[in-house]
């Protein structure tokens, strides 16, 4: 490629919006940003106005797997970077305001929680990112680099950790960092300057280790109010604690067979807690859990049910009831800066975003009075801001898509690009697959003139064989050139899969031997036997998987036992084996040549 020569990557979205089914969110510190990470990988940035209205503005993708958590990665108010981590153990360090990925690194585990902190070392500020998840330290990352310079490690019971928080001390030069283990056992490191400042050292070890009997811990938050009062969010119950010592001031168990999924305080006397299906609570704390009370700490060492319990103000609901794909995420921000709102953010699998307003006081419940629900103060989705255009946006092929009588064109289900001779293969929802020259396509629905006149341009050609949705393609020379560069692969709902000839459109021959929809259409390696170099591996979604040749036209190996979805095929080559990973975590080792 010439030194000058500029490649533009450009996104046709076509009508529908993309899926974006929300796994993590994080707001800026302005108030002028959300950054939501979804299951698909993607990163959503939305611009939030003064007025709460909310409006998507760009869609970050690199990251090849669902988004755990983002955090942010600096607090100077000429750089907005985040980091983001996913399932896969892939870190990225992003610029918000323009969307650059400014950093990338992967490693062994996936991390389910960061949380950035900051120190001075003379008049320079260093930020770190803490980390803790599928492993049992904390990682503490550095958040320019994103290298692992040091960890905080466990000498007693050491354990994965559920949840996380930093106390920041303003008397003196340590804070401490508050973790809760899977198994319910709090851990406390204290970090100093000197601390902060090593790198490559030797692992720090807790200063007390203590158990809270707090299993399925979902959040820990530490009270900015007070400064002195810890929330562990369970899922059967919530619990406050001195941050002194650690001891329970008040619990409070989760009512009508809910479960929590999280809280935060929202004042020195006040907590928000959310649950699984998207309501949230709002409670006021007794005076025996209020560092300012003179009642402060006189329930310590009674039993839960002889204390004073918390009284609940508000209820904050889901506007939207639509049945969900999995449960909604939903976060507590306050703003430090101008404008001060307390802002309760919510997003769900449907890519719906919805923020709640709350009032520094709220309405206190007269007794038996019925409890007061908080009204959403502002709720969109990716598909919402895409139907408000005055311009629909765009499909590659819309113009050969739409059917006479039809108001919608015909969904595009899988595609595939074949840069060598520059052309795009698209099949559709009603079995054809349409083959069209790239450029031209894109240039009909990105600019205007003559062509736009012309019925059926571009020139195109139409394949049919499937008799219902198409679900995959592949073209297998542009992954190995050991493959017929005629030679195109097509996988349907109707269980079959067919070889096309790309250059004259023939069908070559059709593949029957799953009995579900073929949902995955791969190659073997190179260093496989040379039999089994001339097939492509199909997976089906009655959990087989196939290995096709294409030079015998025949299936030499079908793998059907499995009982539960495939999720990953893995080759090892070298002692003729195919490695399938199922949903239930069980692994099937087959044979190629003998099956």
């Amino acid at each position: 490629m010439a030194a000058n020569s500029l490649v533009l990557p450009i996104v046709l979205w076509g009508r529908k919006a993309p899926t974006h089914c929300i796994s993590t969110l994080l707001v800026m510190d302005d108030l002028a940003t959300i950054v939501t990470g979804c299951h698909d990988g993607q990163i959503c940035l939305w611009d939030l106005t003064s007025d709460l209205e909310i409006t998507p503005r760009a869609l970050l993708f690199g990251h090849t797997a669902s988004i755990t958590c983002l955090s942010k990665a600096s607090s100077e108010r000429d750089k907005q970077y985040i980091v983001s981590a996913s399932e896969s153990g892939e870190m990225c360090l992003w610029d918000v305001s323009d969307g650059r990925c400014i950093e990338f690194t992967k490693l062994a585990c996936a991390h389910t929680g960061i949380q950035f902190y900051q120190f001075t070392i003379g008049n320079q500020r260093e930020g770190r990112l803490l980390c803790h998840g599928h492993y049992p330290e904390i990682f503490v990352v550095d958040a320019t680099s994103l290298e692992v310079l040091y960890s905080l490690v466990s000498k007693i019971s050491p354990d994965w950790i559920s949840s996380m928080s930093i106390i920041r001390s303003h008397r003196t030069q340590e804070d401490t960092v508050v973790a809760v283990s899977v198994t319910g056992i709090l851990k406390v490191w204290i970090i100093t300057a000197d601390v902060s400042r090593m790198q490559d050292t030797d692992p720090i070890f807790e200063e007390e280790s203590k158990p809270i009997y707090c299993q399925t811990c979902q959040s820990i938050s530490f009270c900015a109010f007070t400064q002195r009062s810890l929330l562990v969010v369970c899922s059967k119950y919530f619990r406050i604690f001195d941050a002194g010592d650690y001891s329970l001031l008040c619990s409070v168990p989760c009512e009508n067979g809910q479960a929590w999924t999280g809280g935060d305080f929202i004042a020195a006397d006040k907590v928000i807690i959310w649950t699984e299906d998207g309501c949230s609570y709002i409670y006021k704390l007794p005076a025996s859990c209020l560092p300012a009370s003179e009642s402060f700490r006189s329930d310590v060492g009674k039993a839960a049910e002889g204390s004073i319990p918390p009284l609940l103000y508000n209820v904050l609901d889901r506007k939207d009831k639509q049945l969900l794909i999995c449960p909604p995420v939903t976060r507590f921000f306050y703003g430090r800066r101008e404008p001060f709102h307390k802002l309760l953010l919510q997003g769900d699998s449907a890519g719906r975003l919805s923020i709640w307003s709350i009032p520094d006081t709220p309405q206190q419940q007269q007794i038996g009075s019925s409890i007061e629900e908080l009204a959403v103060t502002t709720s969109t989705s990716l598909q919402e801001a895409f139907d408000t255009l005055t311009h629909r946006p765009a499909g590659i092929i819309d113009q050969l898509s739409v059917l006479p009588g039809a108001e919608e064109p015909l969904k595009v289900t899988a595609s595939v690009y074949i840069p060598s001779h520059g052309r795009l293969v698209c099949g559709r929802e009603d079995g054809s697959i349409v083959i069209v020259p790239a450029t031209q396509t894109a240039i009909v629905q990105l600019l205007q003139g003559e062509h736009m006149l012309r019925r059926g341009w571009p020139p195109h050609r139409i394949l049919r064989g499937h008799r219902n949705k198409v679900t995959c393609l592949l073209y297998p020379h542009q992954v190995s050139a050991r493959y017929d560069q005629r030679c195109l692969l097509s996988g349907g709902v109707d269980f079959s899969v067919i070889v096309w000839d790309i250059f004259t459109g023939e069908m070559k021959h059709i593949f029957c031997v799953h009995g579900g929809e073929v949902t995955q259409l791969l190659i073997p390696p190179e260093n496989c036997s040379t039999r089994v170099q001339h097939c492509v591996c199909s997976v089906a979604s009655d959990h087989s998987v196939g290995l096709l040749s294409l030079r015998e036209r025949k299936c030499i190996m079908l793998a059907s036992r499995h009982l539960f979805p495939i999720q990953v095929i893995k080759w090892r080559p070298s002692d003729d084996y195919l490695v399938v990973g199922c949903s239930d975590g069980s692994v099937y080792v087959w044979q190629m040549d003998t099956g």
